[in-house]
């Protein structure tokens, strides 16, 4: 909580001598009475009591006005203004391929596109697993696209880290056969007109494959082109070991067996994109190598000062008035009517 204007509190100093002013100009006049014992042995009563309490009701009442007036505030929340910062955008493969249980996750097997999600989840949370060593990218924009033989604008650019990463969790290797494939190009289009819509000074495409293009519209040495024409860098990542992988292939009847699958992937083409745009390729053959490309990346794309923070208040002075109208009006219509003295 804070006051707007504290320097009003000055005047709470002012109350006491105002109680004994209003005290002595209030004094009840003296009259005679041959009998005051007979007054003495009748006590004090409830309404008695209250009467005495009318002048510090009245004073309270000043008090809550003099508080309203320095205008309590409550922070509400925190809000993020975006200002001149990196916007990035995850391309991911979801083809078949990216099923291939040649990765880990700590001691577990898992295929590539799990580890891929939980690599990129510590690069932009910057937790105790992950990779970004100056604790995450916050303030930067991020948006993701996956890709097969199609692309799909998974998440816009936000601020929502959160939200964009439980989107990034929904996804999964692709099911149907017609959808199969690797459009690396159009991946790379739709990634660049993303980040083409972004007003940031920084713009950054992270491109993650493990196969070659092989679907889609856009050649990637074009794509590459476009993006490097409107400020895009590429950074290129093809993940997966070499030789062969065990990936599970769907059988006729339904079932799913694991079959050794031989690891290609396009290098040549990925490092030619990264490098027409100023990024860089890397290769990862394994989740702590994954890990290092994305702790490599944060560091070549640090930002600085690229968002504001400020926090919102709610202001308390209506319901301290109230509180003050509500004493006011009571006391006076107590001692107008009920607490009425005579003379």
């Amino acid at each position: 909580m804070r006051f707007e204007t504290p320097w009003v509190l000055l005047l709470l100093a002012a109350l006491p001598a105002l109680h004994l002013w209003l005290r002595r100009r209030d004094r009840p006049l003296c009259v005679d009475y041959t009998a005051t014992g007979d007054l003495a042995a009748l006590g004090t009563t409830f309404w008695s009591r209250l009467r005495a309490m009318l002048p510090w009701v009245r004073l309270l009442a000043l008090a809550l006005c003099i508080a309203a007036l320095a205008r309590p505030q409550w922070g509400q929340q925190v809000t993020r203004i975006y200002r001149d910062g990196i916007a990035i955008v995850m391309a991911v493969d979801i083809s078949s391929s990216m099923g291939a249980l040649d990765l880990r996750i700590g001691e577990e097997a898992a295929n590539r596109l799990d580890v891929v999600k939980e690599t990129f989840r510590g690069f932009v949370k910057g937790d105790e697993d992950g990779a970004a060593e100056g604790g995450g990218r916050e303030g930067d924009l991020i948006g993701t696209v996956a890709f097969a033989r199609f692309g799909d604008n998974l998440s816009p650019l936000t601020l929502d880290h959160d939200a964009l990463l439980l989107a990034l969790d929904e996804i999964g290797i692709v099911q149907i056969a017609e959808e199969d494939g690797t459009a690396i190009g159009d991946a790379a289009v739709m990634a660049t007109e993303l980040l083409q819509r972004a007003g940031a000074k920084s713009k950054v495409m992270i491109l993650l494959t493990d196969g070659s293009n092989n679907a889609g519209n856009a050649d990637p040495a074009e794509a590459a082109a476009a993006a490097a024409a409107l400020g895009v860098k590429i950074y290129a990542v093809g993940a997966g070991t070499r030789g062969t992988a065990m990936t599970p292939v769907r059988q006729a009847d339904g079932d799913t067996i694991l079959v050794p699958t031989q690891v290609f992937i396009d290098e040549h083409t990925l490092r030619n994109m990264a490098e027409a745009t100023g990024g860089r390729y890397f290769r990862a053959e394994d989740e702590a190598a994954l890990r290092a490309i994305y702790e490599e990346i944060d560091r070549l794309e640090k930002s600085t000062n690229v968002a504001e923070r400020y926090q919102r208040y709610i202001e308390g002075y209506p319901a301290l008035l109230l509180c003050a109208l509500l004493l006011a009006f009571g006391e006076a219509a107590l001692r107008t009517t009920r607490l009425r003295a005579l003379p």
